[in-house]
């Protein structure tokens, strides 16, 4: 024929399965992003025709990583003039009209490609039906939960917003419309509106379409003619188009109204941000900032209050400072006081801080937490902030599924582990605080040297959680309630950490699911230290009851 078509797929999925949801992303290797570029190459020369080439895979772009050399598909399928990248993946959930316009500068010239992702058929039921009209590519979605209706593509003027024009930018406008109709019923009337956007959307044009006279049993193919002249705009969203079917049975069906440009312009409308958030991010580069920057927000909140504490806490200036800013109307206290005061007494247990330093040491290092990586019951194998280590493929230095643990590492660092170290200074800070306000009132009741020596033992830093008050066992109830729940600033820092801790335990189950509930709950710098650690703080900044 006067035209070649080319269905290209491509298979990303990782060498060693790893189970979900370490399996987020798709993999290509230098020799398989090659093997793609060379077929569709190949094809571009050795076609006495024009060739419309479509490629098909299971991953979107925005969750496939660079081969190990570095080396992307965005670049070929643009180099290649691809029409359509069709992925699937994210079954919908996000978004039932995904699609992504790709434009980069390549070697001898600008060249852009569409990418569209559709939902699954398990859930959503949903079928995609492509079509190719003149070398232009077009699609409708088709969800096949009830009874199917009858279904309407306009192959062509095709859709504005989302469809690829590449082919028809290198002629003159074609001046007709071409329309599939799929039904169980008789088609007896078919028609087309051109509506103008700019004039309220009146009707500026109504004409009926033939049927083509073709070998297919079912000739669901309707044509006619117009002057596309007419259409021609600066804008490619000022004229839409709208088809009408009447079957045998006196039913009409409506296809959507779409915007058309005959020139072929593309309109990039504004997408939801979630959309935009999913699809156009690339998270892998994203992943890297999200994880490193966390970490090292959390490395120096460890490391700045230990130099801050060196250097200021033994100062008389500093202490004196503190009292007289916290003795003052709440009003007057500035913003960077807080931080400070935060920062200065969250780290004034250095045998507690130690433990958190040890503990986020491990975590960028060490194994988070073992578990059957690969199968129901396969060997145990050991998930990294790198990716999972597997001993008996020969991986125990390579990391598989490194950037697809982003789903468990990011929400365990940005929920559990920096959460912790916060809520942990604001234990300590809100103790210290605490004991200046008891030191205040003791001095404010008695004017006795005995009674500002006892007062003194409240000053931060130097009482122990042993001084106990000597308490009847009727009351001693209520004294360890007192005790462990202080005021309403405790009370609330108290509540955001049985928040974490119910966070926690959400993430610990789900990988328990995933991944045996035996090894995962066996893993001490997963399961048990997060709540181990809030438990601690909480203990020891519990306060005497005066």
């Amino acid at each position: 024929g006067d035209r070649s078509y080319l269905f290209l797929g491509i298979d990303d999925t990782m060498s060693v399965g790893i189970r979900f949801p370490s399996n987020l992303f798709g993999h290509p290797t230098n020799k398989r992003i090659e093997a793609v570029n060379s077929e569709l190459e190949y094809w571009a020369s050795h076609s006495n025709a024009p060739v419309t080439r479509v490629v098909f895979g299971h991953f979107p772009m925005s969750f496939t990583t660079s081969s190990e050399g570095g080396q992307r598909y965005e670049s070929v399928f643009a180099r290649q003039s691809i029409s359509a990248y069709l992925c699937g993946h994210l079954h919908a959930k996000v978004s039932k009209q995904l699609w992504r316009h790709h434009q980069m500068r390549t070697e001898e010239r600008s060249s852009s490609f569409w990418e569209w992702e559709l939902g699954d058929w398990k859930e959503s039921r949903l079928i995609r039906i492509l079509a190719i009209d003149g070398g232009v590519v077009s699609f409708i979605d088709q969800t096949l939960k009830q009874p199917f209706q009858t279904s309407i593509l306009i192959t062509y003027p095709t859709d504005s917003r989302n469809m690829n024009m590449l082919e028809s930018k290198k002629g003159p406008p074609r001046n007709d419309i071409n329309v599939l109709v799929f039904s169980e019923e008789l088609i007896v009337n078919v028609s087309a509106r051109v509506f103008d956007s700019h004039d309220e959307f009146k009707i500026v044009e109504e004409m009926p379409l033939q049927l083509v006279d073709s070998s297919s049993a079912n000739k669901p193919l309707f044509h006619a003619k117009w002057n596309a002249k007419n259409y021609m705009s600066s804008s490619p969203t000022r004229y839409w188009l709208q088809v009408f079917v009447l079957d045998s049975n006196g039913k009409k069906t409506l296809s959507e109204r779409r915007p058309f440009s005959v020139e072929g312009k593309i309109a990039i409308l504004h997408r939801p941000w979630l959309n935009r958030l999913i699809f156009e991010v690339e998270w892998e580069d994203a992943y890297k900032v999200l994880l490193w920057s966390n970490l090292a927000f959390t490395i120096l909140l460890l490391f700045i209050p230990q130099i801050m504490y060196h250097f200021l806490k033994k100062k008389p200036s500093y202490q004196r400072w503190a009292l007289s800013v916290l003795t003052s109307p709440v009003q007057q206290r500035k913003a960077w006081f807080w931080l400070v005061w935060f920062l200065m007494e969250g780290a004034n247990s250095k045998a507690f801080c130690f433990c958190l330093s040890l503990y986020v040491l491990w975590i960028t290092q060490m194994p988070w937490f073992w578990g059957h990586a690969t199968s129901e019951n396969g060997e145990i194998a050991q998930m990294y902030v790198s990716g999972w280590s597997i001993p008996s493929f020969g991986m125990t230095n390579y990391k598989l599924s490194s950037p697809d643990v982003m789903v468990i590492t990011l929400p365990f660092l940005y929920l559990v582990v920096l959460p912790v170290v916060v809520l942990s200074y604001g234990l300590y800070a809100e103790r210290a605080a605490a004991y200046l306000r008891y030191h205040r009132r003791a001095e404010n009741r008695a004017n006795t040297a005995d009674t500002t020596a006892a007062a003194a033992c409240f000053l931060p830093g130097f009482p122990g959680p042993g001084a106990l008050m000597n308490l009847s066992c009727k009351n001693k109830m209520k004294f360890v309630l007192i005790k462990f729940f202080g005021g309403w600033t405790r009370k609330i820092i108290l509540l955001a950490c049985l928040i974490t801790a119910m966070i926690h335990l959400k993430l610990s189950s789900m990988l328990m699911s995933a991944y045996g509930s035996i090894p995962v709950a066996l893993s001490p710098p997963l399961t048990w230290m997060p709540l181990l650690l809030l438990s601690v703080a909480a203990y020891c900044t519990m306060l005497p009851v005066g």
